[in-house]
């Protein structure tokens, strides 16, 4: 999944802020945390789609293509791209907005990413995604 034009594909899904907690020994934010904030944003979409519970199954594909630092606004975009009988596939995307005195760039995508999650019922068995 790549944007054009430096525009996010999708809605505005997740935003906040790369804290001091979540770097590791270098001082970029941890990929671990990145991809945690995937999940939510995804997980929110996919709630959303399905009208109802839902779960992580995989991720398809993560790219990382830039460190994210402490202080940067981390906002995930994403679009459903695939609705099966029980499941969506949610694209994703991490944009940063560096806030510095020296910032040049507006924003940048740093992150894209495949998940896949599946609509289930109350015992946790697969139900089929109640389209709108």
């Amino acid at each position: 999944m790549t944007s054009e034009n430096n525009i996010p594909r999708g809605q505005l899904l997740l935003r906040t802020l790369a804290m001091p907690a979540d770097t590791n020994a270098n001082g970029d934010i941890f990929g671990g945390w990145i991809m945690s904030q995937l999940d939510l944003a995804g997980g929110i979409l996919a709630k959303e789609i399905s009208s109802g519970r839902i779960v992580t199954v995989s991720v398809s594909s993560i790219t990382f293509k830039k460190p994210v630092s402490v202080g940067d606004v981390v906002c995930v975009y994403g679009e459903c791209t695939k609705i099966g009988r029980t499941s969506m596939n949610i694209n994703l995307e991490v944009w940063i907005k560096p806030v510095r005195e020296d910032n040049i760039e507006d924003r940048f995508m740093v992150c894209d990413a495949t998940f896949n999650y599946v609509a289930i019922d109350a015992e946790g068995r697969p139900r089929p995604v109640q389209k709108k």
